[in-house]
């Protein structure tokens, strides 16, 4: 298996991992399941919470992989930048979400990732925990990465809010997966570290 399918694959699985744990964070009530055939609705409903959340955050992870495989390739970043921000442009106007503090945001967090892949790809190792360890030469160095990360996603989900409106339910939901992706993130240091 490619670096590129090792790093896609890994955080596909962080994807779907996180979104469980939000699911299972927020079940339903118990008048739910004592209707009959509820468990159907469920298991459907289930699946569609992952494949979005997926969806949504894996976007900005394909467009970073994929400039820093075309970085690895030799290609300019002044060539790379307006593809990347052509394809933020338009998926956020596909999602409703045009805003240009929120393209800035999303950008910013794009750009981390591009450093990060880069790194990876650049690094020796079989398994995506390889990857970072031969990446990373310490825990501080990984952890400062998991810093940065984490606070351009904030500034992400805070353009979110403020697009939006005030809406308790989207800041609760973000509140939640900002939550689990932590969660998820310090296990991982963990087990590599």
């Amino acid at each position: 298996m490619s670096k590129y399918d090792t790093i896609m694959g890994a955080e596909e699985q962080f994807a779907r991992e996180v979104a469980l744990r939000v699911i299972y964070l927020k079940p339903q009530t118990a008048w739910y399941y004592l209707i009959p055939g509820m468990f159907i609705f469920d298991f459907l409903r289930r699946g569609s919470i992952i494949r979005k959340y997926t969806e949504t955050f894996m976007f900005p992870r394909k467009l970073a992989l994929e400039a820093a495989r075309s970085l690895g390739a030799n290609q300019s970043r002044t060539a790379i930048d307006p593809h990347l921000d052509s394809e933020i442009k338009t998926w956020l106007t596909a999602h409703h979400l045009e805003s240009q503090d929120l393209a800035l945001a999303q950008k910013a967090t794009v750009d981390l990732l591009v450093a990060h892949y880069a790194r990876l790809l650049q690094s020796e190792g079989q398994t995506y925990y390889d990857l970072i360890e031969n990446a990373y030469p310490s825990r501080e160095d990984f952890e400062d990465h998991l810093r940065q990360i984490t606070a351009a996603e904030n500034k992400v989900d805070q353009a979110i809010l403020e697009r939006v409106g005030d809406k308790p339910e989207i800041l609760q939901k973000l509140q939640l997966e900002a939550q689990q992706v932590q969660n998820r993130r310090q296990k991982i240091l963990e087990d590599i570290f």
